[in-house]
């Protein structure tokens, strides 16, 4: 019986995580058909499916009080889930998750059973939380790897005629499939200058958005290049060398910390190992020399 039950719990799970995922970003191809349309109100007919499914989970989020909170779809839009179904999918894997878990814990511990559901509870209400923040770094990290290669398209396609508005249309129909998240961020600041949003407006929800330094310094120099009317493409190129440089310092950082934190490997299980095996031998043998001189 708790073999049914655990295999009920896991498809649960698995099914919410899944919608949940299907629900927040769109598809490379979907991105394609957004850019050639330029329309953002085309709806596919699986995100009309998945906006059906979400409205039952509607309902028992607002059965039990809960409201969307402000904050939940900031950290939502930092991951890059924007669509309302998102942040109702999100509440009810919190609501559900805690009531699974214990299910399954209760099928399966027979000992310290108040204990165990204790700690179930606890790590399924602090598990999607865990689980968005590791998303936003995530994406962050997507971002600015990216923006160093797309920072170089920019610039050769501004050399070659284009302004920076359909440059950047441009380049974000390029690089929709090896960088998706940087490719979308540029295709809003499209779309949000077709609807008439001022372009340093634009580039500031883009900036906030991402909300990551490396994106912010580049909405600096974009905006003050747009003040003082500096060549555009020569900035673009000196930035994303800067960022090169920035990966590449990073990147040597990193490996020189290493040498500090295999440290406590040495120490803990290598040290150890080389001591048995070369000492230890040494030590049985005087031990049985002292133990034949015994009289």
């Amino acid at each position: 019986m708790w073999i049914w039950a655990s295999l009920l719990v896991f498809v649960l799970l698995a099914g919410l995580f899944l919608l949940f995922l299907w629900a927040g970003h769109e598809s490379p191809e979907s991105l394609r058909l957004h850019q050639l349309t330029a329309a953002d109100d085309g709806r596919e007919s699986s995100h009309f499916a998945l906006e059906r499914l979400a409205t039952p989970l509607a309902g028992v989020r607002r059965l039990f009080g809960s409201q969307r909170d402000p904050q939940l779809l900031r950290r939502l839009m930092l991951a890059g889930y924007r669509r309302p179904a998102a942040a109702d999918l999100f509440q009810s894997i919190r609501l559900v998750l805690p009531v699974l878990a214990a299910v399954a814990v209760s099928f399966w511990v027979r000992h310290s059973l108040w204990l165990w559901l204790l700690l179930a509870v606890v790590v399924s209400l602090l598990l999607p939380d865990l689980w968005l923040n590791r998303a936003i770094l995530r994406r962050r990290e997507r971002i600015r790897l990216a923006l160093p290669d797309a920072l170089d398209l920019l610039s050769i396609c501004m050399e070659a005629g284009l302004g920076l508005d359909q440059a950047m249309l441009r380049v974000a129909q390029e690089i929709v499939f090896s960088h998706p998240d940087l490719s979308q961020e540029w295709m809003l600041i499209s779309l949000e200058q077709s609807a008439g949003v001022p372009r340093l407006q634009a580039w500031r929800n883009m900036s906030e958005r991402v909300h990551d330094p490396g994106t912010q310094s580049f909405v600096n120099m974009l905006v003050y290049t747009e003040r003082f009317g500096t060549p555009v493409s020569r900035a673009l190129a000196t930035y994303a060398d800067a960022l090169r440089t920035q990966r590449r310092q990073k990147a040597e950082e990193l490996g020189a910390k290493t040498t500090i934190k295999l440290v406590v490997p040495l120490v803990l299980f290598i040290f150890p190992s080389i001591f048995i095996v070369t000492i230890a031998p040494a030590v049985i043998n005087i031990m049985k020399g002292f133990a034949g001189l015994r009289p």
